[in-house]
């Protein structure tokens, strides 16, 4: 077996369509030899269908990460297709249509907390459920949307990016005594259906398109998804609390 990831154990969460950089990073994981396994939440049926378009099979575990019970048992359910783990992308968020769109002011707490809880707080939850398969070397990535900035129309997804860049900081520090890695891809706008959900997302499009140095093409995901790869490889070892900005160079340049 040869290639970046050779011999390397995944899991990857967040794959819904094959448009998703989820799915693009399971399969470009693949052809440099990992071994993956994937976790969806809800339209079960949907992720497994959308599974077996990938070069290879996969076996593909439920997890919803606001359930503490799954989130407990997911080692075990890992176990039964690999023995380990050396990497673990965390793809999840999610917000209520009232905290997105200009409804920053009004959205009310209760949508607001979930929307950190599935885009903030479940990266340490994932973290820590992989946890007990992982060893020296490990690797957890997971992906943001610049978070230096308050987007129009982002609004509480905003904030709760900002904390996962925090929390993948906070990650890096206390799972650095294990030489485990945390670092974060913040990509560019793309047309994903993550994308899609958001109000006025276009504007984003717009603005990339005609602004990043290296121009933006808005559906392609291999390019965040080869830096997830980076960061799963052991190319990145001393590298850890990062954000890997695959943009264009959107973020490198004034308004």
């Amino acid at each position: 077996m040869s290639g970046l990831l050779a011999g390397k154990r995944l899991l990857i969460t967040g794959v819904i369509t094959d448009q998703s950089i989820a799915f693009s990073t399971a399969k470009l994981a693949q052809e440099q030899g990992a071994t993956v396994v994937l976790t969806g939440f809800g339209r079960m049926s949907l992720v497994e269908r959308i599974a077996k378009r990938l070069p290879e099979p996969v076996p593909v575990i439920e997890l919803d990460v606001q359930n503490d019970e799954q989130l407990a048992g997911l080692a075990d359910k890992v176990r039964e297709h690999v023995d380990g783990l050396d990497g673990v992308v965390h793809s999840i968020a999610f917000a209520p249509q009232s905290c997105l769109g200009g409804g920053y002011l009004d959205a009310p707490w209760e949508d607001v907390s979930k929307a950190l809880h599935v885009s903030t707080y479940s990266y340490k939850s994932l973290a820590m459920a992989a946890l007990p398969l992982m060893g020296r070397g490990g690797s957890v990535v997971g992906l943001t949307f610049d978070a230096k900035f308050a987007w129009p129309v982002y609004d509480w997804m905003g904030v709760a990016k900002a904390g996962l860049e925090s929390a993948s900081r906070y990650l890096a520090l206390h799972l650095g005594k294990q030489g485990i890695r945390s670092n974060l891809v913040s990509a560019g706008p793309l047309r994903t259906m993550a994308a899609k959900s958001i109000p006025g997302f276009e504007q984003f499009e717009d603005e990339w398109v005609r602004k990043a140095p290296l121009g933006w093409d808005l559906n392609d995901q291999e390019a965040a998804a080869k830096a997830i790869l980076a960061l799963l490889s052991d190319w990145f070892p001393a590298t850890t609390g990062e954000v890997v900005h695959v943009d264009g160079g959107f973020h490198a340049i004034g308004a």
